[in-house]
């Protein structure tokens, strides 16, 4: 800053300068003197413009760069944001996922454990049943045993009322 201050200082002292020169050679009447004071303070109006064209510059400089952090920021924060909604999309997608394959397990555990009830309650009932056949088979050997006493009794019974036949 102190070199920007000295280069404004020495353009309004060389404006000055060139002004008093130039009202001296017109006092004078030394036209060089005039025209050099003229010319110094055309330099020093040019040197002035240049140093404010300098600053424009680098102020126009400035607001590119500034323009241009604030579209990289901008993108850069799209690019994070589009990163985080793809994140959460896949974590929501691992989370239907999770949800789906043990709703499945759930199911299958069930049709599992009834297929398994069922199982067992025709292992149940078969079981009945060969216990009901077997307690029929018991009967029926039974009755035929009794039947077969009858039969027997009935012939000693007919042999004593009859014992001439033969049989």
């Amino acid at each position: 800053m102190a070199e920007n201050d000295e280069r404004v200082t020495r353009g309004v002292m060389g404006k000055v300068a060139g002004k008093a020169k130039e009202l001296a050679g017109e006092l004078t009447d030394k036209g060089d003197l005039a025209r050099e004071g003229r010319l110094q303070q055309a330099s020093s109006d040019a040197q002035a413009d240049a140093a404010e064209d300098a600053r424009e510059a680098r102020q126009a400089d400035a607001e590119a760069k500034l323009e241009a952090d604030r579209v990289e920021t901008a993108a850069e924060r799209e690019r994070l944001e589009a990163e985080v909604e793809r994140r959460e999309r896949e974590q929501r997608a691992a989370d239907d996922r999770a949800r789906a394959e043990s709703a499945a397990a759930r199911e299958t555990a069930a049709k599992v454990a009834e297929t398994q009830d069922e199982l067992e309650q025709e292992r149940t009932s078969a079981a009945r049943e060969e216990r009901a056949a077997a307690a029929e088979e018991v009967e029926a050997a039974q009755e035929s045993t009794r039947l077969e006493q009858q039969a027997r009794a009935a012939e000693a019974r007919a042999d004593a009322l009859d014992p001439k036949e033969e049989r």
